[in-house]
């Protein structure tokens, strides 16, 4: 198949991930606030649970939770697409792997939302644990993406 697109359309495909990414960063650290104030609605007693109940802390946070999962998915696979259409093969190196790794993490991450709506307190645990690795790894990811434009901008 083959498959040609205008150098123009070539290059400015380049920028659709990294712009993605960071959104997603900033919507991760907003997801990471969205479940403490679940888990902090959780250990709350009396008039403060209350209150805490009426920010619908836990519906946002699987909501904001299900729109990464498909994006960072989503985000991750076309990534990989424009690669290999810009330059006929994908760069394997410690930004791809780590990129797999979170994929792989965040799934698994939302696989554990049927365990932690029946109470299972060990999926709570390595959800939040999960998480955090994501986070960090994600953190690291976006340092790691900046040198990748950066020189895809000195090619142009």
């Amino acid at each position: 198949m083959n498959l040609e697109l205008s150098p123009s359309v070539k290059y400015w495909l380049n920028f659709v991930h990294p712009t993605l990414m960071w959104a997603l960063l900033l919507l991760s650290i907003y997801a990471a606030y969205l479940g403490l104030q679940v888990q902090r609605t959780r250990n709350a007693d009396g008039e403060e649970k209350k209150e805490l109940i009426k920010g619908r802390f836990n519906v946002r946070h699987h909501q904001i939770g299900s729109i990464l999962l498909a994006l960072m998915v989503t985000g991750a696979v076309a990534a990989m697409a424009v690669t290999y259409i810009n330059n006929g093969k994908l760069f394997v190196g410690p930004h791809l792997l780590a990129g797999l790794g979170m994929t792989c993490l965040i799934a698994f991450s939302a696989s554990l939302s049927p365990f932690m709506q029946k109470g299972a307190n060990w999926a709570r645990v390595t959800h939040i644990l999960v998480n955090f690795v994501v986070l960090g790894l994600f953190a690291w990811q976006a340092l790691t993406g900046v040198g990748i434009v950066q020189k895809i901008l000195s090619q142009a």
